[in-house]
């Protein structure tokens, strides 16, 4: 972002965390979130939230940050991956994800827009767990989609929200301007 903390940029009269742990907490289902351990605001943004806090050091790249926050999970449980610079996402959004992964649970889902461009959340079986514990550096999960995309399916959300995400200055002053 080269400046201020994405995920503290204020939507709807709160940081943007806060607002997608809103959301994810709305559907009822669990919440663990991952964190770094130099941005003691951000935890602070989730004080009260019946949340999991995993703290992780961020030098280890997305893919570490989710392999941690996986490990603190139930071995058997799938995992719903949403990032918390998506501020599109609704419960809605979320519930209608879960209904669609239960009737093939065995199947890697993930979120598009309206035109198919993947986006988020993503949702990985039990089977997948020990892949993304295995994770390591910036590109996440996609390996593992790549090497599972034989049962990847895909979910068009409405609009853009599975791919609008805030990554830069320019990423959140475009989407303030069309935000609802």
């Amino acid at each position: 972002m080269g400046g201020p903390d994405k995920l503290l940029l204020t939507v709807a009269g709160a940081p943007l965390l806060t607002q997608v742990v809103r959301t994810a907490l709305a559907t009822g289902l669990p919440v663990t979130v991952v964190l770094p351990p130099d941005r003691p605001l951000r935890q602070a943004a989730l004080a009260g939230f019946p949340v999991h806090c995993v703290i992780v050091a961020a030098d280890g790249g997305m893919g570490a940050s989710l392999a941690a926050g996986v490990a603190t999970l139930p071995s058997a449980a799938p995992v719903i991956v949403l990032l918390a610079d998506m501020p599109e996402i609704t419960a809605q959004d979320i519930e209608r994800f879960v209904a669609e992964w239960k009737i093939q649970p065995d199947h890697i889902l993930r979120a598009t827009d309206e035109r198919g461009t993947p986006g988020h959340p993503v949702g990985f079986p039990a089977w997948a767990r020990p892949e993304l514990l295995d994770l390591t550096g910036d590109q996440g999960a996609r390996q593992v989609l790549l090497r599972h995309a034989d049962c990847l399916h895909s979910l068009a959300l409405p609009g853009s929200r599975a791919v609008t995400d805030i990554d830069t200055p320019e990423d959140w002053h475009k989407w303030q301007g069309r935000a609802p």
